[in-house]
């Protein structure tokens, strides 16, 4: 029998569809994609799009920092339909080739169509700020500087109710044991050897199966690796790609572990809600999503123990990291990766074939919260409700203290260790929404940051520094390198272009505090960074955070205009365009 999704009512969306639309219009205009002009005739703030002869959008819009926009979704007119937008302006204001107009709107229906799930099974400020980190993942909106931030390419309508984060279904995932050989382990210390980790990953009766598992079919348990693997995958892309491999039993499926795992924003990262102290697992899933293909990049994947460990001594070693910020990396600890026999020697194919099944066990952050302390990724902070009301807002009414006291621990909180590992190590983090976690206190008082996710987006200076000296020789190969003046746009398009660019204007309309006001506040706290530490001047000049006006990283562009969905052997990056103003070059 058919199934009809309860959230697809015309209503909800005509609702997510306006939203949808005011994000489009705002993204592309801020990447200038799209030129909207002034309509005097219609007030200040209004704007006028023309599309072809006879349609014109008009809208209401504020501007911010960094030259962005954000358009009231109830001022456009003639529709709210983003899909009448796209018809109507794909071959003149935005000029997308036909290729990559179908899958583009592909994207554009499953993103509405997840945005939908959300808003109809919505909760309101005051119940997410209830919920433990695992949960809270499940209500959120996804990337919001991409438009089409869900499309999920190679899911289908049953897929997307299983496995996404907004399905909020804790389930099992399988196993597999992979022949040794293809398959490759690395694990930091204490993990050397894989026994090691299946002794905390797995009970004993659990492993105990698998051994027997094996020992039935005339195999050797110590011949061969435990992975997880996602059931997608493994139907739609392990079956049908690894079939010589399954033939010779060099991939053999097991049973599950019985552990419940929930899925990240990541989509392809599981959180043990079973048992929390258990590592989160981060599985290669062949969707595309965003920008890129969801696999395990091979060389990566190997390197990531490696890349943990190099970090972790840095912090280890510097009382300002480890006693002061008390900042939390939650270290890939272990990996295991799998080679294809035939895909990983071409060169020439594209990247998502060479990043198709191993596995990434990543800390749990339950197990470094002190007692009192809850966790959020950043990205909630940015949450509004259906009812209008900020998450921000929530917590900071329920601190107890006022919006800019709280403001300034926030930033107290996040700007230091990110500051201090880019002036004294010359090593950026990618502080975006989901990478980046604010530790709170017992009275939802942000305290210190988590970080996560290192060896996929963590860049180091091109220019080599004297404390580069401690890096493996397997960490300074996988790591991506830029030149200093290029590895402050991390933290500029990360966490200021893509978190704080939206949370300014929320606390301006929630909190009172003026977004000239809020980015004042950043500037202080990184100046404050810059007296507490007089001896790296000449490092606060080569990575200057406070220059007059910075390059204007595009996200959306790349999909549009450069790489489309076109097969490539290297992963896309970013488009640049121009330049912005920088909000943080004088108070």
């Amino acid at each position: 029998m058919l199934h009809l999704p309860p959230e697809l009512d015309e209503e909800t969306w005509h609702r997510v569809g306006r939203r949808l639309l005011a994000k489009l219009l705002s993204e592309f205009a801020y990447e200038e994609v799209l030129t909207p002009e002034p309509d005097p005739t219609a007030g200040p703030g209004a704007y006028r799009l023309p599309l072809t002869a006879d349609i014109t959008y008009r809208f209401h819009a504020r501007r911010g920092a960094y030259g962005s926009w954000r358009v009231d979704p109830a001022s456009i007119t003639p529709t709210g339909d983003p899909f009448h937008f796209v018809r109507h302006g794909h071959d003149t204001a935005l000029a997308i080739e036909g290729d990559t107009l179908g899958h583009l709107l592909r994207e554009l229906s499953a993103t509405l169509a997840a945005d939908a799930r959300l808003d109809h099974t919505g909760a309101t400020a005051a119940e997410l700020a209830d919920l433990d980190y695992a949960e809270l993942e499940g209500h959120q909106t996804g990337h919001p500087w991409l438009v089409l931030n869900k499309g999920r390419l190679g899911f289908s309508a049953t897929d997307a109710a299983r496995w996404t984060p907004e399905a909020r279904r804790a389930q099992p995932l399988p196993w597999i044991a992979v022949r040794k050989g293809p398959a490759a382990y690395r694990g930091t210390a204490g993990l050397e050897d894989p026994a090691l980790l299946y002794a905390r990953e797995l009970d004993p009766d659990i492993l105990r199966t698998f051994d027997a598992e094996l020992t039935n079919r005339g195999l050797d348990p110590a011949d061969y690796l435990y992975l997880p693997v996602h059931p997608w995958q493994w139907d739609e892309v392990v079956v049908p790609l690894f079939t010589p491999s399954i033939a010779d039993r060099n991939i053999i499926p097991l049973t599950t572990d019985n552990d419940l795992r929930l899925p990240q924003q990541s989509i392809r990262t599981f959180l043990n809600t079973t048992r929390p102290d258990r590592h989160t697992v981060k599985l290669p899933l062949s969707i595309l999503n965003t920008l890129v293909w969801r696999g395990l990049p091979t060389e990566r994947t190997l390197a990531a123990p490696a890349v943990t460990a190099w970090v972790h001594a840095l912090r280890d070693a510097d009382p300002f990291l480890r006693d002061e910020t008390r900042v939390i990396l939650l270290g890939e600890v272990a990996s295991v990766t799998v080679e294809h026999p035939v895909y990983d020697h071409l060169p020439s194919v594209p990247y998502q074939y060479k990043e198709l099944l191993g596995a990434i066990w990543r800390e749990p952050l339950a197990r470094h919260l002190a007692p009192g302390e809850h966790a959020r990724t950043l990205a909630a902070l940015l949450h509004t409700d259906r009812d209008g009301r900020s998450f921000t807002a929530e917590l900071v009414t329920r601190s107890g203290l006022a919006p800019r006291v709280w403001l300034r621990r926030l930033f107290a909180a996040l700007l230091p260790p990110l500051l201090h590992f880019l002036y004294q190590y010359g090593t950026v983090f990618s502080p975006h929404g989901e990478n980046a976690i604010v530790v709170f206190d017992d009275h939802d008082i942000p305290v210190r940051l988590a970080v996560k996710d290192f060896v996929d987006d963590i860049n180091v200076s091109a220019e080599r520094l004297p404390e580069h000296a401690s890096m493996p020789e397997d960490v300074r190969a996988v790591l991506l390198t830029e030149e200093p003046a290029f590895l402050t746009q991390f933290i500029h398009s990360g966490l200021f272009i893509g978190v704080f660019r939206y949370l300014a204007p929320l606390c301006e309309d929630q909190l009172g505090v003026p977004e000239r006001e809020f980015w004042t506040l950043v500037r202080d706290e990184i100046l404050r960074h810059h007296d507490r530490f007089p001896e790296l001047k000449e490092r606060f000049a080569a990575f200057d955070l406070l220059l007059p006006r910075i390059d204007r990283l595009c996200l959306n562009r790349n999909r549009l205009h450069l790489d489309g969905y076109r097969d490539r052997p290297e992963r896309p990056h970013a488009a640049v365009h121009g330049t912005v103003e920088n909000p943080l070059h004088a108070p």
